[in-house]
């Protein structure tokens, strides 16, 4: 039999998967690995999906999607991010993951560099692999907060670097860039003619501070924004979000976007507009939540001892556990799993520097946070 293509057989598995699998097979398990919102979705979104159905409207859409959906997008990132952009630059994606392939597909070419963070969300480099071109990890250090450097950034860059990927609020860290450091980041872009990959799935979600969209600062098209209604909305299974394109790009991403996925489901575009243009409850009561669920979790790792990065946006603690994990967090956890029932993602899915750390999922129940938490050895 021929052999798969070599990037995805060297595609690395998918750590938190791994031990989110294995917690969903013990029954009983306390699942903290996994970023998935546990509100009921909202009846009016339901109902704007079913009537799709109901008037048997399902095929095929534009593909950038239908024009009342781009619109509301174009309008939810005028007035929460600050972007202003014309309807036709809004491309309806499955989902951010479909949104970054879509923009690395049509802007890396076989060996251009990327420069992904380290920590950072392990499909920036996944991607740009199965797409031949060469990711290259700019770290965040725990004695900067995990903030990137400019110095540490520009150090990285070649002939052959392409595009810069930012992430803020950051998933797995809660990290949020400040308004002066995204613009220096892309300062540092148009400096060294970069293109700028700007993943803002948790921009709905920050405590005490401001997100700020890089897009703010992009004074001559070089910023792809990255939206979701996973997070925001918690309709992960929808799969739908929306990237932001630079303007004079559209005859080339609806090409790109019709060799992918050609458009996105028809019933999904239409909750998603219920989900923009209705009522906002639903974000509200989850910002709370999730900010109440930080909060809980933070007094009991004080009360054990642990350090943890204090999380200013997204729905994650980011935990040092390098007391205990005697230099193998991946092993660790699932050693934890199997004598405490709880699951945590090891820090190494999401790059080197997370060795000893785990990345604490914010989003369920409280008391089962608290419990699985409370499991955690103390540090002496």
């Amino acid at each position: 039999m021929p052999s798969l293509a070599s990037q995805a057989q060297q595609l690395p598995p998918n750590q938190i998967r791994e031990i989110t699998e294995a917690a969903w097979a013990r029954p009983g398990a306390i699942v903290l690995s996994l970023g998935e919102p546990g509100f009921p979705t909202p009846q009016h979104i339901l109902d704007a999906g079913k009537a799709v159905f109901d008037r048997d409207e399902t095929a095929y859409t534009p593909n950038a999607g239908i024009p009342v959906l781009r619109a509301a997008f174009a309008e939810r990132v005028r007035s929460a991010n600050g972007i202003d952009a014309d309807v036709s630059r809004v491309f309806v994606v499955a989902g951010a993951q479909q949104g970054l392939h879509l923009a690395m597909s049509s802007l890396l070419d076989v060996g251009d560099e990327i420069l992904v963070p380290n920590p950072g969300y392990p499909t920036f480099a996944m991607t740009s692999r199965l797409l031949h071109a060469v990711p290259v990890e700019y770290p965040l250090y725990p004695a900067n907060g995990f903030q990137p450097r400019i110095a540490d950034i520009e150090a990285l860059i070649t002939e052959r670097t392409k595009v810069l990927v930012l992430n803020s609020p950051s998933n797995p860290l809660g990290a949020v860039f400040t308004a002066g450091l995204t613009e220096e980041l892309v300062e540092l872009a148009r400096r060294h003619d970069l293109w700028v990959i700007s993943d803002e799935c948790y921009e709905a979600f920050t405590y005490d501070v401001e997100h700020v969209s890089p897009a703010r600062f992009d004074t001559d098209g070089r910023v792809f924004s990255s939206f979701t209604l996973s997070k925001t909305y918690g309709l992960t299974g929808l799969r739908i979000g929306a990237l932001i394109t630079p303007p004079g790009l559209e005859k080339n991403l609806a090409t790109v976007m019709e060799s992918t996925v050609s458009c996105v489901s028809t019933p999904a575009q239409y909750a998603a507009v219920a989900a923009l243009t209705g009522p906002q409850d639903y974000v509200r009561e989850a910002a709370a939540h999730y900010r109440a669920n930080r909060d809980a979790a933070s007094a009991v790792l004080d009360a054990k001892g642990i350090n943890y990065l204090g999380a200013k946006g997204a729905f994650y603690l980011w935990a040092d556990l390098s007391h205990a994990t005697g230099g193998n967090v991946r092993a660790w956890v699932h050693g934890f799993l199997a004598e405490h029932a709880v699951s945590l993602a090891p820090g190494t899915a999401f790059g080197s520097i997370g060795e000893g750390w785990v990345r604490i999922a914010l989003c369920g129940d409280r008391d089962q946070l608290t419990e699985g938490l409370g499991r955690l050895p103390a540090r002496t």
